[in-house]
């Protein structure tokens, strides 16, 4: 590291030391409150798709959720000369609990990148960006296919994260799955297309499905229902669309309706590292990321063995469906030709 880096890392280390009230960052302290959500705030606006959902602070490891949505009408009408009026407490959800789990976000840069960024007047907010950034980026990959929580996680087995933490899919999986399609005619299968053998003529016909036999009747006209999916599957539904000569009044056509990316007559949400031949019908603030306060953990390591700057950090963290009555999923689906 040269010695200019060395003096702007240093004071940026005793700033982050400061407002975090201890005596140095090179031993391991845990994070303010005040600065766990200054962090968390910027962890969501680094991503289109976090800044959509909710995530929570929250004192306790394990607990009821937060549950801030109107679960159920409440109208009603009581004949008091029988009994008493009941009162409907709306944002009450089940008997469910969120559990925060240890998650590890370590990461190193090398001497040769900070003397890179050593020029630039931002020099902090390029080391801490990129951490935020990637903390970002994890979230969203685990939340979309966390199966289970490994005592030690392997990045050559599980490239996607599966074993980090149980994201929103798999608890759909397994605690929604009334509401989960994973198969059609073909037991293995939802096939899409125009012959015998198809479910669905189209991803319109499977999202309607999903809304009109899945979500409880008091949210199917919910205005802030989506489709969430990957890509590839927005890709596969608006493709015939543009794969063909066109006059330029046909073309003005298909652009408008691309432009407008709905299924089912819902806007449709293409989301990182969302799994391949699977639809999500939800609203975004019925996803939430919680996050234990005041037990994130950090530590930075010079470490000079490997010529690199080495950021220690723990954080407590789980994934949760809201309403599972406003949720609905449907996986294996296949595009068939023809």
């Amino acid at each position: 590291m040269r010695n200019e880096t060395r003096v702007l890392f240093s004071q940026a280390m005793a700033s982050l030391a400061a407002i975090n009230k201890v005596n140095s960052v090179h031993e391991k302290f845990t994070v303010e409150p005040s600065v766990q959500q200054t962090l968390e705030t910027k962890i969501q606006e680094s991503s289109d798709f976090l800044s959509k959902i909710n995530t929570y602070l929250v004192r306790e490891m394990k607990g009821q959720g937060i549950g801030l949505g109107v679960t159920r009408p409440i109208a009603s009408r009581t004949d008091t000369q029988a009994k008493d009026r009941q009162p409907i407490d709306p944002t009450m959800l089940d008997s469910r609990q969120y559990e925060c789990t240890k998650t590890n976000f370590d990461t190193a840069i090398s001497y040769a990148k900070l003397d890179q960024w050593a020029k630039f007047p931002d020099f902090y907010a390029k080391f801490r960006d990129v951490i935020v950034k990637r903390q970002a980026l994890d979230r969203i990959m685990i939340g979309f296919n966390g199966v289970k929580v490994a005592k030690e996680t392997d990045f050559n087995t599980n490239q996607l994260l599966q074993d980090v933490n149980i994201g929103w899919l798999q608890h759909q999986r397994t605690e929604n799955e009334s509401r989960t399609l994973k198969a059609g005619k073909d037991d293995q299968k939802i096939k899409i297309g125009k012959t015998e053998e198809c479910d669905y003529h189209n991803l319109d016909a499977l999202v309607m499905n999903l809304v009109d036999e899945m979500i409880e009747p008091w949210h199917q006209n919910n205005p802030d229902l989506v489709v969430i999916t990957s890509r590839k599957m927005v890709a596969d539904k608006y493709f015939p669309l543009v794969n063909k000569d066109q006059q330029n009044t046909e073309s003005l056509a298909a652009d408008t309706i691309i432009a407008q990316k709905r299924m089912g007559n819902l806007p449709v949400y293409a989301v990182p590292f969302f799994p391949e031949g699977t639809i999500l019908v939800t609203t975004f603030d019925n996803l939430s990321i919680y996050v234990q306060e005041g037990a994130r953990r950090r530590t930075i390591v010079d470490n000079a063995k490997r010529d690199q700057i080495e950021n220690y950090e723990s954080s407590n963290e789980g994934y949760y469906i809201e309403d599972l009555g406003l949720c609905a999923m449907a996986e294996n689906i296949e595009i068939v030709q023809g």
